[in-house]
C-alpha cells in the first residue's frame, strides 16, 4: 500500500457518517502534523466526500481549521444539502409523472441512497438522478421527461434512438436549471451490461421511505451489489463510492451475507462484490463477518485490484490520467470478470458495440446502422495507434 499524505488520512477520517470520540481524537492529531488545506480540499472535491469533511471537522475541532478553509467547507455543504433538497423534489415529481403513465420506476443512488445509508440528505454528493425503467418503456419515459422540460444529451432522430436502445444501457437528459435525469433499462454499467440483468431486480423491489412518501426501491442485499458492480466498472475511482458501501453496510443491521455471496456467485458478480466490501473494511474501517473477509483474502485478483484501488486513489496527481486510459480501464474489467465466457464477451463488447462518440463522429443514414459495429474497431485502432505513436515519439 503507497505511504498517505496527512490529508489522504484525514479524508479517509472525515468519510463516514458517525461520528465518535475516537476518531475525533485521531482527526486532531493529524492537524497537528500540518495540513495542505488547498490540496485538502481539492481532493475532497475530486472523491466528493466535502460535505463530510465538513461534518467531521465541524464537530471534532472547528478551532484547529483556518476560518477561510472552514467557511469554504460550509457553504459548500449549506449548498449541497439544499440542492440535494431541490432534487429529492425533482424526484418524486418525476415519478409521479411517471406512474401516471404507467410506467413503473425505480430509483437508485441520488437521494434513495443518501437517505437510506447517510440518514441525512446534507452528507452525500451526487449530481444526477439515476432511474431504471423497463426497456420497453425508456422512450414512453423519456417522452414524460420531455414534457417536463427536459432535453435528451444528444441530438437522435427517431431511427436512432431506436437502434441507440440496443447499443446503449442509459439515456441521458438535461434541463436548464442544471437538474439531469439518467434514464437506465439497466443497473450494470454500459461495459459489462451482461452481469447483473435487471428482471432478476425488478422482481426483488421493495418499497423506501423518501420525504413524506415512499417509492419503490432495492433491498439492502441488491443495493450492495449493485453499488459494487458499478464501483468496480468505475475503478473505484471516488473515495464516495466507497463510502456508500461502507455507510450501506452499518445501517444495514441484518444483511443475509450467505445469500448475498450465493447470489453475486450465480450472477457473476462475486469478486466485484469482494472487492468493494474488502475496499469499505480496508479504508474506512467498516466491520464485515469473518466469511466475506476470508472469500476476498482468498481470492488473489481481488487481493490484487483493491492494492491497485490503493495507489490510484492517493496518487499525488489526483487530476491526472493515463495516456492510454482506455487500455487502463479494460485491463481492471478484465481481471474483475470472473467466466472466461464472460471475459470474451466483455472484449467482443468493447471492441465492437459502437458509442455515443462514434455516432457523432460518423453519421450513417438509417439503411446503414448495422455498419457501426464495422467502423468501431476502426475508430479505435486509429485513436489508439496515434496515441502510442505520440508515446514513443
Amino acid at each position: 500500500m503507497p505511504v498517505r499524505r496527512p490529508e489522504h488520512e484525514l479524508l479517509l477520517c472525515c468519510a463516514r457518517t458517525r461520528r465518535s470520540p475516537e476518531m475525533a481524537v485521531r482527526i486532531a492529531a493529524l492537524l497537528r502534523e500540518g495540513i495542505d488545506w488547498r490540496y485538502l480540499l481539492r481532493a475532497a472535491h475530486e472523491h466528493r466526500v466535502g460535505a463530510l469533511l465538513y461534518w467531521q471537522l465541524s464537530g471534532a475541532c472547528p478551532e484547529a481549521v483556518p476560518k477561510d478553509i472552514l467557511d469554504q467547507l460550509q457553504n459548500h455543504f449549506r449548498a449541497n444539502h439544499l440542492r440535494n433538497l431541490f432534487l429529492t423534489g425533482e424526484l418524486l415529481n418525476l415519478l409521479r409523472e411517471l406512474e401516471a403513465s404507467g410506467i413503473p420506476a425505480i430509483p437508485y443512488k441520488g437521494p434513495v441512497l443518501a437517505t437510506a445509508a447517510y440518514g441525512n440528505l446534507a452528507l452525500r454528493e451526487f449530481g444526477d438522478l439515476d432511474v431504471l425503467v423497463r426497456k420497453g418503456d425508456a422512450m414512453k419515459a423519456r417522452e414524460v421527461l420531455s414534457s417536463l422540460g427536459y432535453t435528451p444529451q444528444y441530438c437522435m432522430t427517431r431511427a436512432e434512438e431506436a437502434a441507440f436502445l440496443n447499443y446503449d444501457r442509459q439515456y441521458t437528459l438535461l434541463r436548464d436549471d442544471g437538474c439531469v435525469v439518467e434514464l437506465h433499462w439497466t443497473v450494470t454499467p454500459r461495459a459489462i451490461y451482461f452481469l447483473l440483468g435487471p428482471e432478476y431486480l425488478w422482481k426483488r423491489a421493495e418499497r423506501a421511505s423518501l420525504g413524506s412518501g415512499a417509492v419503490a426501491s432495492f433491498s439492502p442485499e441488491d443495493l450492495l451489489l449493485i453499488l459494487c458492480v458499478h464501483g468496480s466498472a468505475h475503478l473505484w475511482e471516488r473515495i464516495g463510492w466507497i463510502c456508500d458501501i461502507a455507510e450501506l453496510v452499518r445501517v444495514s443491521e441484518i444483511v443475509d451475507w450467505e445469500q448475498l455471496l450465493k447470489r453475486a456467485s450465480a450472477l457473476s458478480s462475486k469478486r466485484m462484490l469482494l472487492l468493494g466490501l474488502v475496499l469499505a473494511n480496508d479504508l474506512l474501517d467498516v466491520d464485515l463477518p469473518e466469511r466475506v473477509l476470508c472469500e476476498a483474502r482468498d481470492d488473489a485478483e481481488v487481493r490484487a485490484l483493491a492494492a491497485e484501488v490503493h495507489g490510484r486513489l492517493f496518487s499525488e496527481d489526483m487530476g491526472a490520467r493515463e495516456l492510454l486510459e482506455g487500455s487502463t480501464r479494460w485491463r481492471f474489467h478484465f481481471r474483475m470478470i470472473e467466466r472466461l465466457r464472460d471475459k470474451l464477451r466483455y472484449c467482443i463488447h468493447r471492441a465492437t458495440t459502437p458509442t455515443l462518440s462514434d455516432w457523432e463522429l460518423v453519421r450513417l443514414p438509417t439503411a446503414l446502422f448495422p455498419c457501426y459495429p464495422l467502423l468501431r474497431p476502426m475508430r479505435l485502432g486509429g485513436k489508439f495507434g496515434r496515441r502510442l505513436a505520440e508515446r514513443l515519439q
